[in-house]
């Protein structure tokens, strides 16, 4: 199964290649030529570390500088190597030669996409810009300082933790070194706008202050495909003279068919003035950007002067419609239950950190749609515009912060935020994935989110987005929210989790039984097996109350994170492996296991099926097997001989107690609710014999322009050409050609140190024995020292795969690498370069992204509803309770921070929910004070007849009390003993105190003979 997933998405990539070339958002027209420009200045730079004197000055002599290519950072072979709290931080400083084109009038401006942390700007030895806050890009009018001849910038970028503000004195809340990996440098893109003097304006406010482009559709027809698209920009006269100009636009589908065309303002400037100008016009037939549906059109936006055109500028966007109401989120009129990923912004790959070609952020980005996510939350910091253009691209929807940390804040940091929003919006607006903007990463106060939310208003008043907060449950203002580990629900504004399933667990480590023999321990520090698990049953608590369930429902959540991270971490190594894929993007278990639960927009319908692991072990070896289906039932077979349905629980697990391994087949046949079958079958492979290397490399092949990549997947084969998933072998790495040699990750450390492998009792089996206490790992820490292997070319492959990095020169010419192990067939690949377009004087026309279109892999939007309603919601027209009754309504309040209580007396720790009529009645679900500790047993009675007693489980959220279906008027819970505290999730929480870890009113609700009910919903069958 990891081979098809893998390559299916290779051959969509590939595929993709030949549907157009799409223009950055923003840039001067590829389309509609006139006399504005722009150039990609990532070529050619020198760099040096350390705080050079002079080194601003034009004539400064660099030429013993090195040569690179950016996105750059000068700490990247740092990237997965070192905690993060310990990446090298300093002064590095970049140069760079250009030459304008010589008939060029007009005026200049720089855009950098985004510097890490400070950088000061010069150009010719005069300073132009400065910015601080190492997360937005900003722009610089050079057109005052630009010679005809040879120009030099000059920057010098600082990425200390602690760095301050030059006005201020404060430091930036996000600065943060849990969080915000300090890869220091031109960590982005760096382009040059040449414009005529009258000009649309870039969407730099930082720097520039302007505004540029901004492109939306409103009154949707979204059964016949039509809507009302509109688009701005902002003009302004840079003239001496007063200027007469008209504003027209152009819509082009993805393959460059223009599909509308219509005229707006016309208007006279005088010199200095600023003013906005607008179009709009009816287009039919449109294709609405969607989920895992990358449509991009092509709006070019032209002033015309005389019938001329003087200035036109593309920008590539999609339309699609977003409704936020009922508890749901509705994508182009279909509710989508939220499931995806709450990713580090960072988004970084081993050894070149953030520095990788926009085809490589398509291919990780992709991965989430292809695992079954529809929605990424990039954590604390405004996402590079790389990722947010990516993400239009592949269809992933997107919730963009800004920058923060964990808390609220005030005075000049409270500033900071505001201003960092407002840019980001600014900035990428126009981009159909952005669903959400997150004005806070912890709950701020109303004032604060009203401030945000005026901004939004301001800048993006139609963009269709939402704005809020983690945990602003009872927000009057906010327009979503949710928590970071809890379930909630609503009947109003949307609520999904922020953070869920924060659990850790290495690739290699597969389970019980394979070496190395990794075992849970602690709890949360777990092998694939258990980590996949884990991963189902966390995610059926927001499954199983999904639109469909009720007048209240979970709009699902997001699962911290999709790829392992150099950041925040509490596992073994130095950074986070709580990854669906691992840092290279290699599939862990839970990958495929999510790919079977998020199948679909909400309900999971779609037949799919798939067994945890791997059947390669010795005679002896007794397994419980897990199969993850979004089946009615599942049957195993072992060769052929059927071993029955399986056990099934959190909805789509289906377990198997100890299953005697013998050689062969399993096969996971799996039973819908409709009657179709989906199957999953895992074999018996044989002893390791030969390497395997295939090459990935972006749609136009290994670009020689010194930035691109190539990745190589290393697997160990057996004689019949299937990987041995058992195999950790080591592997020797031999390159030759123009590319750098960047190499991959593995757990352990490259002198040899911290990686304890057990040698197998046969050729392509595991040793079954329990193994000594040091092979598995008991606490965390014990590797976070080692270095990963990260550059090493030396590293061994884990369930018998890992892939490499390599970076492209700037030669033409074929790359050959070559793989060696010990008793294995070697292996050799050769990958050809391809040149780019030329560089001239310093500037470049080649932008890599503009070979990226977009993919459409999964159709558009569903014609039909994504739910089937499966019970309904039944409300009490009175509530009674044993005390405090003024407090008795909070329990239906749809406010998860009020909360009902008793008194403390056993008599009293009752409450009664009476309807006006007869209702037939099947479930009640319940958030109880202290559901994470607190076990509580209860009575449940329908007319004074018992429907349910015991006690109710600790959870994340609701508990679930079904009963069989009656008919009655009063219900009475009844609490009949006292409860105790006893935390059954402390292993999820990785802050220290209650507030910030989510408040479950344990901390100010006493336990004993005391009920605490925070809501109740009570739920009948559908009558059909």
């Amino acid at each position: 199964m990891q081979e098809k997933t893998i390559g299916a998405l290779a051959a969509a990539c590939v595929a993709a290649a030949l549907w157009g070339t799409p223009a950055r958002s923003h840039d001067a027209s590829k389309v509609v030529p006139s006399e504005r420009a722009t150039y990609n200045l990532n070529h050619g730079w020198r760099t040096s570390t350390g705080d050079v004197v002079g080194a601003q000055h034009e004539q400064f002599e660099d030429s013993g500088w090195s040569v690179v290519t950016l996105p750059h950072a000068f700490n990247e072979k740092e990237a997965f190597a070192r905690d993060i709290k310990k990446l090298s931080t300093g002064v590095v400083w970049y140069r760079k030669r250009f030459s304008p084109p010589a008939r060029w009038t007009g005026k200049a401006v720089l855009e950098f996409e985004g510097v890490r942390q400070a950088a000061e700007v010069w150009v010719n030895g005069r300073s132009i810009a400065v910015s601080e806050n190492g997360a937005m890009a900003f722009g610089a009018d050079i057109t005052e300082v630009l010679n005809p001849g040879t120009n030099v910038i000059a920057v010098r970028v600082d990425n200390d933790w602690k760095y301050r503000e030059r006005a201020s004195g404060s430091g930036f809340q996000w600065n943060n070194d849990n969080f915000n990996v300090n890869y220091g440098g031109i960590t982005k893109n760096v382009k040059l706008h040449l414009t005529p003097s009258i000009h649309q304006t870039l969407p730099l406010f930082a720097g520039l202050g302007t505004t540029g482009q901004y492109v939306w559709a409103d009154q949707f027809d979204l059964e016949n495909q039509a809507a009302t698209i509109h688009a701005q920009s902002e003009v302004r006269n840079d003239d001496a003279v007063r200027r007469e100009v008209s504003y027209t636009v152009e819509v082009r589908d993805r393959a460059g068919k223009r599909v509308g065309k219509f005229d707006g303002d016309r208007a006279v400037l005088e010199p200095g003035e600023m003013r906005t100008f607008a179009a709009a016009g009816r287009l039919q037939h449109l294709h609405f950007w969607s989920w895992g549906y990358g449509y991009l059109y092509t709006v070019t936006t032209s002033l015309i002067e005389n019938g001329r055109v003087i200035d036109s500028v593309d920008t590539v966007t999609g339309f699609r419609h977003a409704r936020f109401q009922n508890g749901m989120v509705e994508l182009n009129g279909r509710a989508i239950q939220m499931h995806g990923y709450a990713q580090r912004t960072s988004n970084e790959w081993p050894a070149v950190g953030v520095s990788v070609p926009p085809w490589i952020s398509d291919f990780s980005n992709a991965l989430m749609v292809e695992s079954g996510g529809n929605l990424v939350r990039w954590m604390h910091i405004a996402p590079s515009k790389q990722d947010v253009r990516s993400a239009d691209r592949v269809g992933l929807l997107q919730a963009m912060p800004a920058g923060d940390a964990e808390s609220d804040a005030e005075g000049r940091q409270w500033e900071q935020r505001l201003e960092l929003m407002r840019d980001a919006i600014i900035y990428n607006r126009n981009s159909p994935s952005i669903l959400f903007y997150e004005a806070g990463n912890e709950s701020i106060s109303e004032t604060h989110m009203s401030e945000m939310k005026a901004l939004r208003d301001r800048y993006d008043p139609h963009g269709g987005r939402a704005i809020g907060s983690r945990e602003m449950l009872d927000s009057q203002t906010a327009e979503y929210g949710g928590e970071m580990l809890y379930v909630n629900k609503s009947g109003d504004i949307p609520m999904w989790a922020m953070e869920y399933s924060r659990d850790e667990g290495a690739r290699l480590y597969q389970d019980n039984f394979t070496p190395p023999y990794h075992q849970d321990s602690p709890d949360y520090n777990r092998n694939q097996d258990s980590h996949a698990i884990e991963s189902v049953r966390r995610w059926y608590d927001f499954y199983r109350i999904r639109p469909g369930t009720g007048d209240r429902v979970s709009s699902g959540g997001v699962n911290i994170i999709f790829s392992d991270s150099n950041t925040h971490f509490r596992g073994v190594n130095n950074y986070r492996r709580s990854g669906e894929v691992d840092a290279m993007r290699i599939p862990k278990q839970g990958f495929y296991a999510h790919q079977v639960m998020w199948s679909d927009w909400v309900d999971s319908i779609t037949p799919a099926t798939h067994i945890i692991g791997h059947w390669n072990y010795v005679p002896g070896t007794r397994k419980d097997i897990n199969v993850v289906s979004n089946g009615e039932f599942v049957e195993l077979f072992v060769n052929g001989r059927s071993l029955g349905r399986g056990a099934r629980s959190a909805g789509f697990l289906h377990t198997w107690k100890a299953i005697e391994w013998s050689a062969g087949e399993l096969r996971a046949l799996a039973t819908h609710a409709d009657g179709r079958q989906s199957e999953h079958r895992v074999e018996t492979v044989g002893a390791p014999a030969a390497l395997r290397l295939t090459p990935r490399t972006s749609p136009r092949g290994f670009v020689a322009d010194g930035a691109d990549i190539a990745l190589v997947d290393v697997e160990v084969v057996d004689a019949k050409g299937r990987r041995v998933v058992t195999a950790n072998n080591m592997i020797k790495f031999e390159l030759d050609g123009p590319a750098e040699w960047r190499g991959g990750i593995a757990q352990g450390d490259s002198s040899g140190k911290g990686r304890l492998d057990r040698p197998a009792q046969e050729p392509g089996a595991v040793n079954p024995q329990t193994p000594h206490k040091d092979a598995v790992t008991h606490f965390p820490g014990t590797a976070r020292h080692q270095d990963n292997y990260v550059l090493a070319t030396k590293l061994p492959v884990e369930a018998g795969i890992n892939r490499v990095l390599l970076r492209a020169g700037t030669q033409r010419g074929v790359v050959r690498l070559s793989a060696t192990a010990d008793g294995l067939k070697a292996a050799t690949v050769r990958i050809p370069t391809v040149r780019p377009k030329p560089v001239v004087n310093g500037l470049s026309l080649d932008f890599p992204e503009n070979h990226q279109p977009g993919l459409l892999t999964r159709g558009p939007t569903p014609d039909l509803p994504t739910f089937r309603v499966s019970r309904t919601t039944l409300k009490p027209a009175a509530i009674v309770a044993g005390a405090n009754q003024s407090a008795a309504e909070k329990t239906t309040d749809d406010n998860e921070l009020s909360r009902w209580t008793s008194d403390g007396h056993p008599g009293s720790a009752w409450i009664e929910y009476r309807f006006d009529q007869r209702v037939s009645l099947s479930e009640i679900e319940l958030k109880l004070v202290g559901w994470r500790s607190r076990s509580y047993s209860l009575e449940i009675t329908v007319d004074g007849k018992t429907v349910w007693e015991g006690e109710t489980e600790r959870s994340l959220g609701y508990v679930h009390l079904p009963f069989a279906p009656i008919r009655g008027s009063v219900v009475r819970v009844t609490q009949t003993a006292p409860v105790q505290d006893r935390d059954a999730f402390g292993n999820v929480v990785e802050l220290n105190n209650p507030r910030a870890a989510g408040d479950t009113g344990a901390d100010a609700v006493p336990p004993g003979w005391t009920l605490g009910i925070v809501e109740a919903d009570f739920h009948g069958p559908v009558e059909r």
